[in-house]
């Protein structure tokens, strides 16, 4: 997609995702991951994932028209889940994060929940560096299959 069109949707509100968007989650998030299966030797998660199961259940929004980002969530009874952050390469740099990594916070209190809980995996040193910025803690360092990750959660004020 060209740079001006992807530039010009980042700054709209995030929204449920709606079956229309699936084709966009699908590109956004495999050119997010992309550059991580090299590295982790491993297709990430969120690459297989079944889109549009996680937009008929609710947990999918998104930002951007086109879509240049989006977050994966789900609620569970003590916690809210962050599954998965895509931001398009394209909107590198533009906020489009930061803007959604605000907006799981407010939905996590939305719904009256605490805290929330993501893993990430350990050769994706970035998110290393970026998590704890946004005031996420590391609990645990766990071997899933071929999965290595680190657990994080953030503790809220509701």
């Amino acid at each position: 997609m060209a740079d001006s069109a992807r530039e010009s949707g980042v700054r709209g509100s995030i929204r449920p995702a709606v079956l229309a968007d699936a084709a966009a989650v699908r590109a956004v998030t495999d050119a997010a991951y992309r550059p991580y299966v090299e590295r982790i030797g491993v297709v990430p998660q969120p690459v297989r994932a079944d889109h549009a199961a996680g937009i008929a259940a609710g947990h999918v929004f998104v930002t951007g028209e086109p879509v240049a980002g989006l977050v994966v969530v789900e609620a569970h009874e003590d916690h809210l889940f962050l599954d998965s952050v895509a931001v398009h390469p394209d909107a590198h740099g533009q906020g489009v994060g930061r803007r959604l990594l605000t907006f799981v916070d407010a939905h996590a209190r939305a719904l009256g929940l605490a805290e929330v809980r993501l893993y990430t995996n350990a050769l994706m040193w970035e998110n290393r560096r970026l998590y704890p910025r946004y005031g996420y803690e590391l609990v645990e360092r766990r071997v899933d299959g071929p999965y290595d990750r680190l657990h994080y959660r953030k503790r809220l004020a509701i």
